[in-house]
């Protein structure tokens, strides 16, 4: 494939929860193996990786369509209705929660799934690391992006290596406004923290290097609630981050998770939690339903095949963060429905806290 751009999209759904919201049933993953099977064969896909996190299913593939291709898009839709079909008859929690049309539309944007997609012309050593949340929205990306890509104290490579010392574009979405700004970093550091620093309203949704335009990470940022006028499910996001040689090391990237930052979600999207990295046989969050869990898959693309996937947090090195996570998560369960555990209450405004208001507004009475 030399000289030809290959796409990488990931394009996940909570579509049936074992047991409620903790895990992926096998038969899930089968049925899904068995879809994407079909399409490799056809040729519409170079390859497949079928993972999952928590109750979510992902669906990573590689082909030669671009972003945003009617056809990939139909495939993971069409995927994630069979699933839909296998959770039903297994009486799986939530099935289909995440799938909030009837039929698909041309794209799975604003149906409920999540996705992040890239394309690039393969270097000849080419790793690609994958990172799939559940219990949390696609703001929970902010911290770990910015510390990959603009700072120095995680990520040596930017005063070292010469092709990332002109340093970062970052694209943040305002998903209130559904506007986008773009951001070069160093120069413009202080504007985009004055953003990201709120990772419910403004979320990075790709960094490309300034030296060249080339893509060097892209995000999920599509939020449920605002797409469905009501609460159906934490967002649960994707992450695809390109590393080495020009972009920041494989060990610069995991880096940035080796702390466990407060992220929204948890129980009933509800509450804040720490990010704990976990290795495959962790993810699943069972306490309060979590805490919030991140895993990555990292992967060598040659020839748009991908080589793996390695379980990256599958390191005792990780052991004092999670450590961390849970003496946090433990400080922050003590709280109970009290703020700052619980989400302050203009961000609850799609869960079933507002019904609860609406039946008190009567009873409030004017002060003199």
């Amino acid at each position: 494939m030399t000289g030809q751009k290959v796409t990488i999209s990931v394009i996940k759904a909570d579509i049936g929860g074992y047991v409620g919201h903790a895990t992926m049933h096998p038969d899930l993953i089968s049925k899904a193996k068995e879809c994407l099977e079909k399409e490799k064969k056809s040729g519409l896909l170079i390859d497949f990786c079928v993972m999952y996190c928590g109750d979510d299913l992902e669906l990573i593939m590689t082909h030669e369509h671009g972003p945003n291709k009617r056809e990939i898009h139909k495939l993971a839709w069409d995927t994630f209705m069979e699933g839909t079909e296998v959770a039903k008859k297994l009486g799986l929690y939530g099935a289909g929660q995440d799938l909030l049309a009837d039929a698909f539309s041309g794209n799975v944007k604003g149906q409920g799934p999540g996705v992040a997609e890239m394309s690039f012309v393969e270097r000849e050593g080419e790793p690609v690391l994958i990172f799939m949340a559940d219990k949390t929205s696609p703001g929970a990306w902010n911290l770990p992006l910015f510390k990959m890509f603009a700072d120095p104290f995680n990520t040596a490579g930017l005063i070292i290596d010469l092709k990332c010392l002109d340093g970062f574009k970052f694209d943040v979405l305002d998903v209130k406004e559904n506007k986008m700004v773009s951001l070069d970093c160093p120069d413009e550091m202080y504007y985009l923290l004055g953003l990201i620093g709120a990772p419910e309203s403004y979320m990075i949704n790709a960094i490309s290097r300034r030296i060249d335009g080339e893509i060097a990470a892209t995000g999920s940022v599509q939020k449920l609630s605002l797409i469905a006028g009501k609460y159906v499910g934490k967002d649960d996001p994707v992450l695809i981050v390109r590393a080495q040689s020009g972009f920041p090391a494989v060990g610069e990237v995991l880096e940035a998770f080796s702390f466990p930052h407060m992220v929204a979600g948890w129980m009933r999207g509800s509450h804040n939690g720490p990010l704990m990295p976990v290795p495959w046989r962790h993810a699943t969050p069972s306490r309060f339903d979590g805490p919030p869990r991140v895993v990555v898959g990292g992967f060598q693309i040659q020839d748009g095949k991908l080589i793996g996937p390695v379980d990256l947090f599958d390191d005792p090195s990780f052991d004092e963060t999670r450590k961390l996570a849970n003496k946090v998560g433990e400080y922050l369960r003590r709280h109970g429905p009290f703020e700052p555990h619980r989400l302050p209450l203009d961000n609850l405004e799609y869960t079933t806290l507002s019904q609860t208001l609406k039946k008190l507004k009567s009873r409030f009475k004017k002060l003199d």
